[in-house]
């Protein structure tokens, strides 16, 4: 019989005034208990309305079903059919507007919690395996050769799946590690990295080569790759261009674009000592933005020591895009919300230095294209906030290298990839998915695209199979 409990079973965290000081993961998951009792309140519906908002069709229920009775490994092996990277999802996903987003449990109290039971299951398997990863099966060194381009959550689910069609995968990485954004733009108390590598190990287990250091369009381009006799060719590489305001000020001295804040945290560890990564540390920090990415920043800035950490954002709390969680844990960090403030001009001193952000209060009209309302400028509303560090959030688009030198591969007036069905370039052989076509999204989007895009790679060379 089910639990109808009305509520989630609790998932302890560490508390905020600890995580302030420290990167550590703040989540802490579920203990085989608390799982197994979560685990019960999954009504196992016939129609499954939860798959359904799951981009990569991870059969819930029946993972759940196997971590009701206590078979941890088969919900593992489950889970890992459609998702090769579950310790990643159970972290990062949105699963409140996604398969949680989808569970009849919600409807009067709170949806099973899909996301944590997926961290258990892929985090009870490293446990009980020394830490070792799930290998695929190895292809035949004669099978067809298919060069992935990026090593972010749509790169390396494409290479996955392609690993499990049989075919052999080739990762190009542009920086000196791999997993792009999840190593740098997500930070460790949200993702820890040693979770990333488990997934990349499990990969290279499986036959992947990953180069790194590889700058795609620069290095070798995708034409060339193409004519070293690679099958396809798929582009994951993300949306690593941040935009800017486009305000007075903007090139003054501790302006930060919100992606190289984060990687040189993230990636370059500027938060330890013994690492020799420029940085200035700041007393008061101003983030711009209400995404993920901006809650990522400031959480941050808290850690590196900023005494003062501002968001501020030109909307209402009602319209952050950033997810409900992350907020919270914001907000309990210290983290000070500035609503319906946008900013207008930084200030800086005379060596060029930030000394702080001219912001103008805003009211919200009728919804702009995206169906939120739009904000209004209130004239004469001008106020300062002081700051010696701002970080720009407002999103990013893709680089231009790779369809740039790619003659054939058409791209919008934004610079994301064209594509006829979600991944098929107009490029022969071309295939592309996550932030490169879309701009921003979300880790499991991306992985949804990947996976798509091997499938379609698969397709194609099997009906040239057939053909010859």
């Amino acid at each position: 019989m089910a639990n109808m409990s009305p509520n989630k079973t609790p998932m302890a965290e560490a508390s905020a005034e600890e995580r302030r000081h420290t990167f550590n993961e703040v989540a802490l998951g579920y203990t085989e208990a608390e799982a197994m009792i979560e685990a019960t309140r999954c009504l196992n519906c016939r129609n499954k309305p939860c798959v359904s908002g799951c981009p990569v069709n991870v059969n819930i229920p029946k993972f759940i079903a196997e971590i009701a009775a206590g078979n941890h490994r088969a919900a593992y092996d489950i889970i890992r059919e459609t998702n090769s990277l579950p310790g990643i999802c159970g972290r990062v996903c949105p699963q409140e507007n996604q398969c949680e987003g989808k569970c009849v449990r919600g409807i009067k109290g709170e949806p099973v919690a899909i996301g944590r039971l997926e961290r258990f299951a892929a985090d009870w398997y490293t446990s009980e395996n020394g830490g070792a990863s799930c290998p695929a099966k190895k292809p035949s060194p004669d099978a067809p050769r298919i060069a992935v381009v990026g090593s972010g959550p749509a790169g390396l689910t494409c290479a996955g799946d392609l690993l499990s069609y049989g075919y052999n995968v080739d990762i190009f990485e542009a920086f000196h590690t791999p997993g792009g954004v999840l190593v740098y733009g997500i930070p460790e108390f949200r993702l820890p990295k040693s979770v990333v590598m488990r997934e990349i190990e499990a990969l290279c287990l499986g036959g992947a080569r990953i180069f790194t250091d590889m700058v795609i369009g620069r290095i070798k381009t995708v034409d060339e790759l193409l004519a070293e006799g690679y099958a396809a060719v798929f582009i994951g590489t993300g949306a690593g261009l941040p935009s800017f305001l486009g305000i007075p000020g903007e090139n003054s001295n501790g302006v930060y674009s919100a992606n190289e804040f984060l990687t040189r945290i993230n990636l370059m560890r500027a938060y330890r000592p013994d690492m020799d990564t420029p940085f200035r540390p700041a007393k008061r920090t101003v983030v711009v933005g209400g995404g993920n990415v901006a809650m990522d920043a400031a959480r941050c800035a808290v850690r590196l020591g900023s005494e003062d950490v501002y968001i501020v954002y030109r909307r209402s709390e009602k319209e952050l895009p950033a997810r409900a969680e992350e907020v919270k844990h914001a907000k309990e960090e210290g983290v000070e919300f500035k609503f319906l403030t946008n900013p207008v001009e930084i200030k800086a001193d005379e060596n060029g230095n930030v000394t702080s952000v001219v912001c103008r209060r805003m009211e919200l009209g009728e919804p702009d294209a995206s169906g939120r309302r739009s904000p209004i400028e209130i004239p004469g509303s001008e106020f300062e906030i002081e700051a010696d560090a701002v970080v720009i959030a407002i999103g990013t688009t893709p680089n231009p290298l790779i369809k740039e030198t790619t003659p054939g591969l058409a791209s919008d007036n934004r610079g994301r990839i064209i594509t006829s069905d979600g991944v098929t370039t107009t490029h022969s052989a071309v295939f592309a998915g996550g932030d490169a076509v879309t701009g921003a999204a979300t880790v499991i989007l991306a992985m949804g695209a990947g996976k798509e895009a091997a499938a379609k790679i698969r397709d194609m060379i099997e009906s040239k199979r057939t053909a010859d």
